[in-house]
């Protein structure tokens, strides 16, 4: 069940909430961007699959 927002940590090791019904989509090369549907993207550290498993949990 979706806890409403969930915690992620930027490349310079800040941490940023963020409410997943914002989020486009997230994309996996050398680092994980997070696209939101402003057209705003963060990198982030957590892997694709991390996020999956914040939002699902």
């Amino acid at each position: 069940m979706n806890k409403g927002i969930i915690e992620l940590t930027k490349m310079d090791t800040r941490k940023i909430l963020i409410n997943p019904s914002m989020i486009e989509s997230v994309e996996s090369n050398l680092d994980t961007i997070v696209v939101l549907h402003t057209g705003r993207k963060l990198i982030v550290k957590e892997s694709m699959e991390d996020i999956c498993s914040l939002i699902n949990s």
